[in-house]
């Protein structure tokens, strides 16, 4: 077994771990620094897969600005711990069935011949090309990213506002 194939493997098992422990925390704050390590461990296989731009990305757009914003509204919401059972009743018997079936999914998928595939050259791309690509065969996509995004930033706003009731000071001002 190769350096390469062992890196791999601790990263994946960091990953699994902190996605995990991601899920189940009760604290919030603790659950987004979990993912944030979770981030991290994607970033290291892209770069071990030989695309830095990738990983540059992932660690600046998921683990930096995403998380970021879930810190921010975690703390503006006052979210301490998630009250309640790990699994309420009814949310335990489709988990289950989901993650049976994600693990059949994958286990289809990893058995898969790859021979025909992209080389591993097509993944290594220079931010100007990844750009280019980006814009002109997925257009749609960004534009609707940029939608979510901008959806995102209203509602976060709208969580921002608070409304204090009228002062009697004020009322008194008023014609």
């Amino acid at each position: 077994m190769s350096l390469l194939t062992l890196l791999f493997y601790a990263i994946a098992l960091l990953i699994l771990a902190s996605t995990v422990l991601a899920v189940t925390r009760r604290n919030m704050v603790h659950a987004v620094l979990y993912l944030v390590l979770s981030f991290f461990g994607t970033a290291m296989l892209f770069y071990l897969l030989g695309a830095p731009f990738l990983a540059a990305l992932e660690i600046i757009i998921y683990a930096g600005a995403i998380m970021v914003l879930f810190l921010f509204l975690i703390m503006m919401i006052r979210l301490k711990k998630r009250p309640g059972m790990f699994f309420p009743a009814g949310q335990l018997l489709p988990a289950i069935f989901i993650s049976v079936g994600f693990l059949l999914v994958n286990t289809v998928l990893v058995g898969r011949d790859t021979s025909g595939w992209a080389p591993l050259s097509a993944a290594q791309a220079s931010p100007m090309t990844f750009g280019v690509f980006l814009f002109q065969a997925h257009w749609l996509a960004v534009e609707i990213a940029s939608m979510l995004l901008l959806v995102a930033l209203v509602g976060a706003y709208v969580l921002g506002i608070r409304v204090r009731p009228p002062s009697a000071d004020r009322q008194k001002e008023a014609p």
